[in-house]
């Protein structure tokens, strides 16, 4: 089942989980002030990407987007990794739910660890702010990257890529 909310929230919520241990290491550095991670986020430009190893197979995908609308997104889940979806800058909405619930559109690609889904019209929406995260387990089909509002706000994020244990 997916978490949501502020870091500290989330790292009370896997505590007991190590295999979070580097994801929320990461995000540590990466949200202390005058971090080389917080700047060399801060400095990547809209449409740049950046993946940074964590160790363990953890790695982290750090991003800057404008938010799309709800049109152009679609929903996904994986199999291999857990995501934890942080938002830095910015705010996006998030949609989830259970994969029981839906229906598949592209079957799982192993080389991308991606299942897509038909539109689901029952999911849950979160309105991610900066500061705050979701955890999306196998078992969540997501949509984020989505505008809260008409405007298209640039995201400052990094996606935390979790193997999930065998």
């Amino acid at each position: 089942m997916a978490h949501y909310g502020s870091i500290p929230a989330l790292r009370a919520q896997t505590a007991q989980l190590k295999l979070f241990a580097p994801a929320f290491a990461y995000l540590d550095d990466l949200l202390r002030p005058g971090s080389t991670a917080g700047e060399r986020l801060r400095g990547l430009a809209e449409g740049d990407n950046h993946r940074v190893d964590l160790g363990g197979g953890v790695f982290a995908l750090e991003q800057v987007y404008a938010a799309k609308v709800r049109a152009d997104g679609f929903f996904e889940s994986h199999r291999k990794f857990i995501d934890v979806q942080v938002v830095v800058a910015g705010g996006e909405a998030m949609e989830v739910a259970d994969i029981g619930r839906m229906t598949v559109r592209q079957p799982y690609n192993p080389e991308r660890d991606l299942i897509v889904y038909e539109d689901c019209t029952s999911a849950a929406i979160l309105r991610v702010q900066a500061g705050e995260a979701a955890v999306f387990f196998p078992t969540d089909g997501h949509m984020p990257g989505l505008r809260i509002n008409a405007d298209a706000t640039l995201v400052r994020k990094t996606v935390i890529k979790v193997p999930v244990p065998a």
